[in-house]
């Protein structure tokens, strides 16, 4: 039976031991969007993303980039791990900025948590960046897609 990982058999939180796990290369990628009403993405659009705090895309990227680097500092039991890649593509689409995040790592642990992240900071960086067009912005569909390199492969 599967039982939550970051539980004791006391039901106190506990940080997961990967000391014997084998170090193998892995890679997780992550997805999430951003809807705007169409008439502020379409004001958006004709100004090809930039705002008056400059690309909204690269900010949101770079904004990304950096939650990667930090997840361990934001979610309690992750593990500090070395990053060997962090992509994020954010592209306009049907009304919305869709983002990707790519991670991968050569570790005893995974980088889940750090796509999931890098995606969720990018969109609220896009937010931040537009909410003085609409507070009808919408962060939408943040999931993992795909995860490899671990005991258990996964793909949505």
């Amino acid at each position: 039976m599967n039982k939550l990982s970051h539980i004791d058999d006391s039901g106190n939180a506990t940080m997961v031991d990967v000391s014997e796990k084998k170090i193998t290369a892995r890679l997780a990628v992550a997805s999430g969007r951003v809807l705007f009403p169409p008439s502020v993405f379409e004001t958006l659009a004709q100004q090809d993303f930039l705002g008056k705090k400059g690309s909204i895309i690269q900010t949101a990227v770079i904004a990304g980039i950096q939650a990667v680097k930090k997840t361990s500092d934001l979610i309690p039991l992750c593990h500090q791990i070395n990053l060997s890649k962090v992509n994020i593509d954010i592209t306009p689409q049907n009304n919305s900025l869709e983002i990707v995040c790519t991670v991968k790592c050569s570790e005893r642990t995974g980088v889940e948590m750090e796509a999931l992240t890098g995606v969720s900071v990018s969109a609220l960086t896009i937010y931040d960046m537009c909410k003085a067009l609409s507070h009808d912005i919408v962060i939408d569909k943040i999931m993992l897609k795909e995860k490899t390199g671990g005991k258990n492969d996964y793909r949505s």
